[in-house]
């Protein structure tokens, strides 16, 4: 299943920068393993805000659940998930010339 995810990161701002860089650094290894999993398909920030959307591809929302509440900044997350199907248009895409083309 695909789901696209909307995260607003809202840190306390009296954080010292050693808590702050620490819990990043664990955040960042944290999403790179799920982009090699195979779960963490895209993710992009939202210019001038501590925000992302991302899309993910896993099994289930419960699967989904479980992978976003893993995350080390999840506390401090709000959440939004929205359930993706193919769009006509790219079903007719993948019909007559094959998979859509990558993010370059």
């Amino acid at each position: 299943m695909l789901f696209m995810v909307k995260i607003i990161v809202r840190l306390p701002g009296d954080w010292p920068k050693e808590k702050l860089e620490e819990i990043n650094k664990n955040e960042t290894a944290r999403s790179v393993q799920f982009v090699k999993d195979g779960k963490l398909k895209r993710i992009f920030r939202i210019v001038g805000q501590r925000a992302n959307f991302s899309i993910w591809e896993v099994g289930s929302p419960e699967e989904l659940h479980a992978t976003l509440t893993s995350l080390p900044l999840h506390p401090y997350m709000d959440v939004t998930v929205w359930p993706l199907m193919k769009h006509t248009t790219t079903q007719a895409w993948e019909k007559a010339y094959g998979t859509m083309p990558p993010f370059q």
